[in-house]
């Protein structure tokens, strides 16, 4: 019976240690781009993958390689370091025209302002019928290689 205890609790000691190496925090420094200028993104590029992308020309990759060109960091947000994620929603008509186009979420300082105007920019083939869809344009700061160029 001590056996089958001392097993028990052994067990328990072993799950609490490995979930308290779990809840540890990482206290190894993050590996630092060398950051030329402080810029956004215009996504992450990390699979995400656009349907409305499709009806751009060129594809998920030239539609952001065009928000990356025309993308500006806000001044104000760049001066309170804010950064995140906006979502822009539209209707991508039958036309190839947008409309409803509004702002999902902002960060704030301007973000939300910029992510809109280039949205607008946009230019889009005709689908065969209405594409109710949202748009995410991430700003980040210190990002090199990344959409939104300095003022």
């Amino acid at each position: 019976m001590k056996k089958i205890m001392l097993s028990v609790l052994g067990l328990a000691l072993a799950a609490s240690a490995a979930q308290a190496q779990a809840t540890k925090p990482n206290t190894t420094p993050p590996a630092q781009a060398p950051s030329q200028t402080e810029q956004g993104t215009g996504l992450n590029h990390v699979g995400a993958s656009i349907p409305v992308a499709a009806y751009y020309e060129g594809g998920q990759e030239a539609m952001y390689a065009f928000i990356a060109k025309e993308l500006k960091y806000p001044l104000l947000a760049k001066r309170n370091r804010m950064q995140g994620r906006c979502i822009v929603s539209f209707t991508l008509n039958p036309d190839g025209t947008m409309q409803g186009i509004k702002l999902v979420k902002q960060v704030g300082g301007g973000t939300g302002e910029e992510a809109l105007r280039v949205v607008r920019l946009l230019k889009f083939k005709k689908p065969e019928y209405p594409i109710l869809t949202s748009l995410p344009i991430d700003f980040k700061l210190g990002v090199t290689g990344s959409n939104a160029l300095e003022n």
